[in-house]
This record gives structure tokens, sequence and C-alpha cells, in this order.
């Protein structure tokens, strides 16, 4: 990943814009300068260097949010949390994610403006406002990502609401509030509804037309988004996985009809492996034996440590939050405090390699999963038959896995709609799905 330049508001901005001929009053105008929402005006713009996506432009506005600490944060937060355990190479982080997001939905963008700009009145308001989605989307995670808000949240505050797309949306608005950046209310509103649209806390969307927009970051409709273009891909090279996926060719064919982004029906292999990719990471990495004891392990750790630290106290408040990241498994493992003993005994536990110990698994056949309730280990206990040896709750973790598609038990191709193009310059759609011959099964 490379490194960009100072923004322009920095000092180091203001030399670097400062040339022999302008006057000391013109070079302090131009430092100051704020250009409007969307514009790219190539003065004010970075390149920074992604080992997936090549150069990505920074736009100004974009510029404001990166360079803060609450983004910045993300530098610290891996994006598979604890895979690299397992999987050396998996140690990229949110930050590169984030800027891979932003660089995919400024070129879907670029992409439906080019085709379609003119019939469905694509603005830079637009584009910009579907930039910052991709930018911003992921900045309310938490340490170690999925985990904290999956299995540690759940532990200590049982029946919590809590997720990393209200989170972002908070700490957004308390970015906009601190760093004093410029962004109309109505804008701001709708950045934070695309964040969250594919959450169970997505919102009535606030635009009384181009709802396609809100499909392109998260896509709640069929989960088929450039979130998971970069992700996917970056997960598979980091993990060294092979991966056949191409993003590109359904960015190509994506069109807009009757307000949706859909795609061409001979697209349909590149769909199928973009789900059945995505089922492959959660079987072989994500879910992996060795990856869940010790996120089970460190779980462990941080509840031991919760009452001390009040950990799950900041995920309350975004002004606290940012501080929050990956690096609170080495303050608590080199803290003096007699009162994170045990924390840290469980953190050496994961140094030394001294794992929970896998014991079995099972698969729940596909006709029974839908009256099967989740494992406990109160299950387990109250089943063992009578021996010399007899397992207590705490001596056992039960983890329980389900994946899917993104649409649960429903196939996800029945929610894309096809693209037919007779010519060029006509496009020719049906709301009835052209897909679900193809049939997807786990």
């Amino acid at each position: 990943m490379g490194e960009y330049c100072a923004s322009p508001e920095s000092p180091a901005a203001a030399a670097a814009l400062t040339f022999p001929s302008q006057t000391p009053a013109a070079a302090a105008a131009a430092a100051v300068a704020r250009p409007r929402y969307g514009s790219c005006d190539r003065r004010f713009v970075k390149q920074v260097f992604d080992n997936l996506h090549g150069s990505i432009s920074l736009d100004p506005l974009a510029l404001q949010f990166v360079d803060t600490e609450e983004f910045q944060r993300l530098r610290d937060l891996k994006q598979l949390g604890l895979t690299y355990l397992v999987y050396p190479g998996a140690v990229h982080t949110r930050f590169e994610h984030s800027l891979g997001v932003y660089s995919l939905a400024g070129k879907a963008m670029n992409n439906l403006k080019t085709y379609q700009g003119e019939e469905l009145g694509i603005d830079r308001i637009d584009m910009q406002t579907v930039k910052l989605a991709g930018l911003l989307h992921d900045i309310g995670h938490g340490p170690f990502s999925h985990l904290f808000e999956h299995e540690f949240l759940p532990r200590v505050d049982p029946g919590s609401t809590w997720s990393h797309e209200k989170m972002s949306a908070l700490l957004l608005d308390s970015i906009v509030d601190k760093h004093a950046i410029d962004i109309e209310d109505d804008y701001l509103k709708m950045v934070k509804e695309m964040i969250i649209a594919s959450s169970k806390s997505a919102t009535t969307k606030s635009a009384k037309d181009k709802h396609f927009l809100y499909d392109i970051v998260a896509n709640g409709r069929n989960g088929i988004d450039v979130d998971k273009f970069d992700y996917i891909d970056r997960d598979c090279r980091a993990c060294g996985l092979g991966s056949n996926f191409q993003y590109w060719r359904l960015m190509e064919g994506m069109r807009v009809m009757g307000d949706e982004i859909c795609y061409p029906a001979k697209d349909y292999l590149s769909i199928h492996k973009l789900f059945s990719t995505r089922a492959d990471l959660h079987r072989t990495v994500y879910t992996h034996a060795k990856v869940k004891a010790v996120e089970l392990m460190l779980v462990d750790a941080l509840i031991e440590a919760n009452d001390y630290l009040g950990i799950s106290l900041h995920a309350n408040d975004p002004e606290d939050f940012w501080k929050l990241d990956d690096t609170i498994i080495k303050s608590i493992e080199t803290a003096p405090n007699n009162e994170l003993k045990k924390a840290k005994e469980i953190i050496q536990r994961i140094r030394r390699r001294e794992l929970y110990k896998f014991c079995n698994q099972y698969s729940v056949p596909k006709d029974k999963l839908e009256h099967f309730k989740n494992i406990t280990s109160q299950d387990i206990v109250c089943s063992q038959k009578s021996s010399g040896v007899l397992l207590k709750e705490e001596d056992i973790a039960v983890s329980n896995v389900k994946i899917d598609l993104t649409r649960g038990k429903d196939n996800p191709l029945e929610r894309i709609l096809d693209v037919t193009r007779s010519s060029p310059s006509q496009m020719t759609g049906s709301a009835t799905c052209y897909l679900p011959t193809m049939k997807i099964e786990l």
C-alpha cells in the first residue's frame, strides 16, 4: 500500500501548491480553498497505490475523512481478525479494504454514467455520495472485526442490538462535527443510509428516486455489491487461495432497470462464482477449526478484562470508540495490573499455541435446519454418558456456524434482474428473472 501526500489544509500541502510566480496572498488563498461537493479539482487529488487495484485517486472531500484519527484507526484493524495466526498472509487491514471499496464504487458509478448517465440523471453529487459510502462503510468495526460484534458483545451484553453499520453512522456524525468537515446534512444522511442499506437496521431511503445508488456499496436486495467484490478478491489473495471470480465482468455488465442494478443473464456464472467463493472462504478460512479456537480464547480473555478496562462501554460512545483496535491484545498482555491476570494467561496460551482442542462437529441436514436450535454447552453436558471424566459447562465451548449465500435459504439469483441488450443503443429488460434454473446448494 503506497502512501499519499499531505492534505490540502496542511502546511506541507500549502507549500507544495505555492509557485514562484504566485504572490503570498494568492498562495494563501489557494491553500485554504475548499472545492465544492463532488469536485475533482486535480490540484487537491492525491494518489495512493493499492496492491489489488493499483493507483487510487482520493478526491478532496475523501481526503478530509481519511486524514482523521478515526479513519487512520483502520490501519490497526485486521480485515480477518485473528485469521493471520492460521493463515500468516492474512494481515491486510480494513484501511486498505476501505480504499478498495471507495475505488470500486467510483468505477461502478463511472460505468453507469458512461452508458446511462443522461437517462438516469447521474451527477457529481451522486458520484461523491456513493464513493464516500464505500470509503466509510467499515469505520464502525470493533477490534478483531466481526468477533467483537458477534462473539464478545452478545456475551457481555445479552440482547444487544449493536452493529458495526450503526456505529459507522454514529462515528461519521462525530467525525464531521469534530473535524468541521463541510458536507451538507442531506448528503451526509444519504451516505449513512447507503452504509446501513444491507443491515437489519436499514431505514427508509430519503431519496425519492435513484434507489439504485443504495445497491452499489451495501446491497440489501441481492447481496451483490462492491464491498464483496473487494474483500473476496483481497481475502483470497492474502490467504493464498485461488479464485475464479472476476468482479470486473459484473462491473462492466451492470445496468439500471426499474431503479435496480441488473446484470446480463450471460453473466450468471460470474454471479455464481461470487457467492460460491464467498461460501468457500467461510468454510476454509473464516470458520477454520483453529481460527475458531483462537477466537473463542480471545473472547474469553476480553470478557475477563472487560470489568477492569470497560471495553464494552466504549462500544456505546463514538467519542471513545475510535480508541479501540486490535492493539488491545498487547495492552492486556503487557499490563502490570493483577486484575488482568486471567486475561493475560489466556493470551499467553494463544502465543504458545496451547489452544482449545477441537472435539467434533455435526452438520445439520438441510431439511432439519428450520426447526434446529443452536447447540449450547449445557446440551453437551446433559447428553454425556457416565464415565470416569465428567465435563462441566465451563469446560466446553460451542460454535454454531451457519453458512449461506447471503440470502439465507433462498437462492440469491432469484433477486437478480436480467438485462437483454438488443443493440448498443437499446436495452430491454424483464422483471422476471431468467436465472433461477441454476440451483445452488451448500
